[in-house]
């Protein structure tokens, strides 16, 4: 019998090295080799039996597409309207943010419906998963589990079912014997999601995946696994905070952009339908530096507070502190302040901050991240009924946004009664009854009707 061949594999980007290396060269993390057994090639077990056949796409006839309803309306949001048939999806998040808990309520949700839903864990027993779905009230004779950790277990026990949703919790804990490296290496990462992913296309099932995250938040492994699947999704949410998001990163069958927002309470998670509303419940009437500003996050519109603080520095470098936005975008709009208005602001720092913990990438919001760092260096409030909306150029220019109309409808609802936004935007169109719109064209303009000056 011959000698056994090895060979190290890095666990973070795949990277193969004949011998043991402390750093990865393709990858630079430390401590990231792992050795495993070669085996030969397993392109033979891919095989279908048929070849394909080329076809005239004008000759293929596509059915209209049926979403499985998750019963979860944020849920829904976020996959584009709710489960395609034969989908795989990937569900990260950190530990204990609550993927179990939000995937067991929404197969509840899809048995409900009258489908059939198979939830396989490989982390808890079957005891242990009715202990929990019991706390959540999920409880329903066509929600089926198991406790299985081999892949073509999973794929016997899906043909003797028929579901139409599988829910895997976690790929890293599955295997496939075919693969000598341990569970939750790369090879059976990809292995076992390659077999997953070829069983939801060839029987039409939807497939959701549950992977665990790395200490810098990105899903473990390869990027690969991001790669093979429909959609990826992201559960964040503070450990300190009831509030949890959903967040599309990617996604074939809808936006990549929208998000669902949830509360987690002693019986799971409760859908927030106003997050608006929420953002703003603690804000402060009588503070400098304060302002709302309305975003969008998809087709969704929402009002958060932003927030900005800038105090003197004693040292030669100050400070630049950005949470919930760009950066990058703060420095440059500081820049703006001193080039075009005239503020002296080498000798301060400046900390701005998103409040709700909520990410704000679009570039409607520059307009109240300039006028938040204006309020606090001069120690001026603004107006409590003011809402901001607007991109800044570097020569000082506010530039119109997208979709003002949702935008000032919303601040409407939450009774905002006047929006500072660029004058390209207030013509065309009537703003709802009580709304006064204020289109400027500078950020000098802005400042003076908000701060008078």
């Amino acid at each position: 019998m011959g000698k056994e061949k090895t060979r190290f594999v890095c666990q973070a980007c795949g990277f193969v090295a004949p011998k043991w290396l402390g750093k990865c060269p393709g990858c630079g993390k430390w401590n990231a080799l792992v050795e495993e057994r070669e085996t030969p090639a397993r392109g033979a077990r891919y095989a279908t039996g048929t070849m394909a056949r080329a076809q005239p796409i004008t000759s293929l006839t596509v059915t209209s597409e049926v979403r499985q309803d998750t019963g979860l309306k944020e849920l829904n949001r976020v996959l584009g309207g709710g489960l395609v048939p034969g989908s795989l999806i990937l569900v990260g998040g950190d530990p204990g943010i609550g993927k179990s808990t939000l995937l067991l309520q929404a197969s509840h949700q899809v048995a409900l419906d009258g489908q059939k839903v198979l939830y396989v864990s490989g982390e808890e027993s079957v005891q242990q998963t009715k202990m929990r779905a019991d706390r959540l009230g999920a409880l329903h004779e066509r929600l089926l589990v198991a406790t299985e950790t081999s892949v073509p277990h999973v794929e016997q026990i899906v043909a003797d079912v028929n579901p139409a949703l599988l829910v895997v919790d976690s790929i890293q804990t599955v295997f496939h014997p075919d693969v000598t490296s341990a569970p939750g290496s790369v090879a059976q990462v990809r292995e076992c999601t390659a077999h997953l992913m070829r069983m939801a296309k060839a029987r039409g099932t939807a497939v959701i995946i549950v992977g665990h995250v790395t200490k810098e938040g990105a899903i473990a492994g390869p990027r690969l696994l991001e790669h093979m699947v429909d959609c990826v999704l992201y559960f964040e949410g503070e450990r300190s905070s009831t509030y949890r998001i959903v967040r599309a990163v990617k996604n074939r069958f809808g936006s990549t952009n929208e998000i669902g927002l949830f509360e987690m309470k002693s019986d799971g998670l409760a859908e927030v339908a106003n997050p608006s509303e929420l953002f703003l419940s603690e804000r402060p009437v009588a503070s400098s530096g304060s302002v709302v500003v309305a975003s969008l996050e998809g087709t969704r519109p929402i009002l958060v507070e932003l927030q900005a603080l800038v105090t003197p520095t004693s040292f030669a470098a100050p400070r630049r502190m950005a949470t919930g936005v760009d950066h990058n975008r703060v420095s440059l709009l500081i820049a703006v302040l001193e080039k075009r208005l005239g503020m002296f602001l080498q000798n301060q720092d400046a900390y701005v901050n998103v409040a709700g913990g909520v990410r704000l990438d679009e570039p409607a919001v520059d307009l109240a991240i300039a006028v938040s760092i204006a309020s606090s260096f001069r120690d001026q409030m603004c107006s409590p009924q003011d809402v901001l909306i607007g991109e800044i150029g570097l020569t000082g220019e506010v530039r119109s946004v997208s979709r003002v109309e949702q935008r000032v409808q919303e601040a409407a609802k939450l009774g905002f009664r006047r929006i500072v936004l660029p004058r390209q935007n207030v013509d065309g169109w009537s703003p709802p009854q009580g709304i006064e719109l204020v289109g400027i064209n500078t950020v000098q303009e802005a400042l003076e009707v908000v701060l008078g000056g």
